[in-house]
């Protein structure tokens, strides 16, 4: 089995190569504080040559037969099958994710590198009318050139293959910076994929590193005409400014507070299953994650009840277990975060129904009842499995307290009328809502993205397309044209 956690630190014109930065930077196992690597951490120098590497080999990559481009996702997908179980073990070391976890997000790379190998396929352009006599339009899909991919901590391989798989199969050359806490699931064990599956040198670079070392220089660098970020809003409003400033195209995925509604006439049992689901899979760190459960008054008692129990049956503990459900939150930092809003939710009024303990980085779920719309714990972003449940009488009461959050990802709605769950969903201000389903859903080929304080532009199927081309119009005066003043 190959040993990804070997593999040195930046990737950078083909070449596997230590970081020339004086930072040592120790990538440590979550769960038991095991130092899995130390690595020296990219320098500005390091980026520098990662995006000149990718501009120079990038317009010979996009002039490449397609049936060429779209063999290397073919392969990226053969080794990542063929080496299954070595992506598995990183996923659990390095992240702390779940077996279940592993395989969840493994599946979810699969599908995006399966769409992204059509891409290459669909670069269409097209033939317009023009008013002007004997001129034919031709309107060319290109690559933008050259893509920053920044990638997060909690579901890392998949998260920056949403966007490297899209960029390189429009023609593009790519610059990936992994978050520092995930260097190998969002970062070198991509390069070696693609690697392996003969990409060209230079094209997909990866520098691992901490922002102290780079500051803003990856986005406001030359190079890169857009700019794909997946973490904090806090972070990805900096971003959009310093891409802006720069005249760079923009894709922020950002954070989420998703409700989850349970309406008067919804199947308990189901709804239940999905609130589970949706806020405890990775230990609530996701964007998606349902953070607030609202639930009509009518079904209210009969849904805690259940749904109680049902959290209550959630193992904790050692991911390499595959029996854990909830295993450990990424650091230090994250525990203490969730830790002091829990507490302020209690100061508020808030009853915590279930309160589980704090082992090391392990959180044990939390659930409140007795939650308001004005609330902390129900206007902030949990990355943990603690939840709020809050209670409705109305359809329009559903809608007002859906809507005071200032985030907008993604949200459900459980009911056996149809209808009149896909008439609420269009009142919600969220980019993605899903009827008697869970928060957390991704697929390939549809629109992917929030509004408001979670981002800003939509991913995956055609939508990818449009984020990493653009369009060249290129005219033809077949006739001569005479000019008023010539």
């Amino acid at each position: 089995m190959i040993d990804l956690k070997s593999l040195k630190s930046q990737y950078i014109n083909g070449e596997w190569r230590e970081g020339s930065s004086n930072l040592q930077i120790e990538n440590r196992n979550p769960f038991n504080g095991e130092i899995l690597a130390t690595y020296k951490a990219g320098s500005n120098d390091d980026l520098n040559h990662a995006y000149a590497a990718a501009q120079q080999v990038q317009k010979e990559w996009a002039k490449t037969n397609p049936v060429s481009q779209r063999d290397v996702f073919d392969k990226a997908v053969a080794y990542l099958e063929a080496n299954h179980e070595a992506f598995v073990d990183v996923i659990i070391d390095e992240i702390g994710g779940t077996r279940l976890k592993a395989e969840f997000e493994i599946g979810l790379v699969k599908n995006m590198l399966k769409e992204a190998s059509t891409f290459p396929m669909r670069m269409n352009g097209s033939i317009l009318p023009s008013p002007i006599d004997g001129k034919e339009n031709r309107v060319y899909r290109v690559p933008v050139g050259v893509v920053g991919v920044i990638s997060p901590f909690n579901f890392p391989f998949f998260l920056s293959m949403k966007s490297v798989a899209p960029a390189l199969a429009t023609g593009n050359g790519v610059v990936l910076k992994p978050h520092e806490h995930t260097p190998i699931t969002g970062g070198t064990m991509i390069a070696k994929m693609f690697e392996e599956a003969g990409l060209p040198k230079g094209l997909l670079n990866v520098v691992t590193t901490e922002i102290s070392e780079i500051g803003d220089n990856f986005v406001e660098h030359p190079v890169p005409r857009a700019i794909s970020f997946t973490g904090s809003t806090a972070t990805g409003k900096h971003i959009g400014e310093v891409a802006g400033r720069n005249l760079k195209e923009v894709h922020l995925e950002l954070g989420g507070n998703s409700a989850l509604v349970v309406l008067d006439d919804a199947d308990i049992d189901l709804a239940v299953s999905a609130a589970v689901f949706s806020r405890f899979t990775h230990q609530g760190q996701i964007c998606m994650s349902a953070n607030r459960l609202i639930v009509h008054e009518s079904c209210y008692d009969k849904f805690v009840e259940k749904y109680i129990a049902k959290v209550k049956t959630l193992t904790c503990g050692d991911p390499k277990d595959p029996s854990t459900i909830i295993g450990p939150l990424i650091n230090e930092r994250q525990v203490k975060n969730t830790v002091d809003l829990i507490q302020k939710g209690i100061d508020e009024g808030a009853t915590p129904v279930i309160k589980g303990n704090v082992n090391g980085n392990i959180v044990e779920p939390v659930v409140f009842t007795n939650v308001t719309p004005d609330m902390a714990i129900a206007n902030e972003e949990f990355f943990a499995p603690v939840v709020s449940i809050l209670r409705v009488s109305s359809d329009e009461e559903v809608i007002e307290y859906a809507n005071q959050s200032p985030y907008g990802l993604s949200g459900a709605i459980h009911t056996e009328d149809i209808e009149r769950g896909a008439e609420l969903a269009k009142l919600m201000d969220t980019g993605m809502i899903h009827i008697n389903d869970g928060t957390i859903n991704d697929e390939p080929n549809v629109a992917f993205g929030g509004v408001k304080n979670s981002g800003v532009g939509r991913l995956n199927g055609e939508w990818s397309l449009d984020a990493f081309t653009t369009f060249k119009w290129i005219s033809i005066q077949h006739e001569k044209r005479s000019y008023p003043y010539s």
